[in-house]
């Protein structure tokens, strides 16, 4: 009695091993499963970034630009007549703040000094 008690409690050992060996197996299968799809995901966003870097290439090259600057841009070649002579510059606008102050922010605080443009006062009233 006590023999088929030993033989009946190991074959349900063996039933269950088999049964947790099959979800094992079945669970590993479904892991590879997703992961042969994530690696075919991958591989596919590869694809797209390599064509989205030949398109960009081809966009940005320098020829092609050249032609549409050409065809939708006013520009004409740059002429010798249009640069003018050194004497016929603007004078550099006049220094607000002497180089040896040391604090050049508070040297301005209650001064009536346009720091922010380059064309002297008498000449904006024009």
């Amino acid at each position: 009695m006590m023999l088929r008690l030993v033989h009946v409690l190991v074959v349900a050992a063996l039933v269950f091993a088999a049964a947790d060996v099959y979800k094992i197996k079945f669970d590993s299968t479904l892991q590879a499963e997703r992961v042969a799809k994530l690696r075919a995901e991958v591989r596919h966003e590869r694809d797209l970034i390599a064509s989205l870097r030949a398109t960009w290439s081809e966009l940005d090259n320098p020829e092609r630009l050249q032609v549409l600057a050409r065809r939708h841009l006013p520009l004409r070649p740059i002429d010798t007549a249009q640069y003018d002579a050194l004497d016929r510059l603007p004078e550099r606008p006049p220094q607000v703040v002497p180089p040896t102050e040391t604090d050049p922010i508070a040297s301005l605080i209650g001064r009536d000094v346009d720091v922010t443009g380059s064309i002297p006062a008498q000449a904006q009233g024009r």
